[in-house]
């Protein structure tokens, strides 16, 4: 049995864990990012792909700019672009209530440079003819986008490993314990590891892993529904949502829309499918939204295994019992923009011993069955 000591285990080569490994790594910390799967595999990989800042709670705006800047280097950061585009952001209202809804986020979220811009019937028809006349108005951001998850997800376990992290992929952990100092943790490969700070970044499975520490969450899996079109003529110029939900596209530059909305199902603990009902809910709406694609053809469908809480906020920062010990996962399905600001947060808490933006909101503290004292990393 092979034994090695570093300085930070990191459990989850999603999006979280694997922008932690490379921000420490490039910090001089010795990391091993430890996946059962494939780094980028599982939610990271397998999202919508957008980058928007636009929608989010107010509170986590502050992280979510520093991510738009993060984003905005990623060439220079990943050696890739990953196909992230600053397509702009379009909100939809299909009511005059929802137009209402985006007319008061527009108030409430001055402040944080996102520059909306309300656009009425008139003025969206004008500007993007290619939505649908349900649509009574919209919420635009011009400088949010979309990216390629299957690409960018993978490129910064890439990076962290060029930057020296040691990355275990295919590595399950069996075993992990703390004798008060460290934690020992042991993988069905028969390594030990063992270092002062352990990330527990394992998505929709991590509320096992806070369990293990006594801090049980509410943790629930959730699926999207996801679709991709056969190549259609160019005519999508912007990420769109919907207020209130229901639907959200985007077009590549190979003429593909990407679609997502509503639920599918688990078909065990690590994999899921759409479901044929949420399929055809989304090519219904999609018909409405956007009118080009009546009569596309999906070639390709596909879900995942999302961490939900019942707030739709992440937990991110330190564990109330433990020492040494980092959460940064249940981001609702919404982690792919800020994710790499999250795990920049959490190497701030090791290489700094306080983040640049207040984490305090996110707090597992909020649970009630929570213990009361905690660590210091706000």
């Amino acid at each position: 049995m092979s034994r090695q000591d570093v300085d930070v285990l990191i459990i989850g080569g999603g999006i979280v864990g694997s922008s932690a490994a490379l921000f420490l790594a490039q910090g001089g910390q010795r990391v091993a990012l430890l996946e059962r799967n494939f780094c980028g595999a599982q939610a990271s990989g397998v999202n919508y792909g957008g980058v928007r800042r636009q929608g989010r709670p107010l509170v986590q705006l502050p992280l979510s700019s520093r991510a738009h800047e993060i984003w905005g280097g990623l060439q220079d950061l990943l050696g890739t672009d990953g196909e992230y585009l600053k397509s702009g952001h379009l909100k939809l209202a299909r009511s005059e209530t929802d137009f209402a809804s985006l007319q008061a986020y527009a108030q409430a979220s001055q402040g944080f440079d996102l520059d909306l811009q309300l656009l009425d019937r008139g003025e969206l028809r004008r500007r993007f003819p290619w939505v649908g006349d349900i649509a009574v108005g919209a919420s635009f951001c011009p400088e949010d986008g979309h990216a390629n998850p299957r690409l960018v997800s993978p490129a910064f376990a890439q990076a962290a490993a060029r930057a020296g992290a040691r990355l275990l992929e295919r590595t399950a952990v069996t075993v992990v314990e703390h004798d008060g100092q460290r934690f020992q943790l042991r993988t069905d490969s028969g390594l030990t590891l063992s270092a002062p700070w352990l990330l527990n970044c394992a998505g929709a499975w991590a509320a096992e892993l806070a369990a293990r520490f006594g801090e049980p969450v509410p943790l629930t899996a959730a699926h999207p529904a996801m679709l991709v079109t056969e190549p259609l003529p160019l005519f999508m110029t912007a990420s769109t949502g919907v207020e209130g939900g229901g639907i959200y596209a985007r077009q590549v530059a190979r003429g593909n829309c990407v679609l997502g909305g509503g639920r599918g199902f688990a078909l065990d603990a690590d994999r899921a499918r759409p479901g044929q009902l949420a399929i055809l809910d989304i090519l219904r709406n999609a018909a409405e939204l956007y009118p080009a694609l009546t009569g596309a053809q999906a070639i390709r469908t596909w879900s995942g295994v999302e961490g939900y809480l019942p707030d739709h906020q992440p937990v991110l920062g330190p564990s109330l019992t433990t020492p040494g010990l980092l959460h940064g996962f249940g981001f609702a399905g919404a982690g792919f923009q800020i994710g790499p600001a999250a795990g920049e947060a959490l190497a701030e808490c090791i290489l700094q011993g306080a983040p640049r933006h207040s984490l305090q909101a996110f707090s597992i503290a909020r649970f009630p069955s929570q213990p009361r004292s905690s660590q210091s990393c706000a």
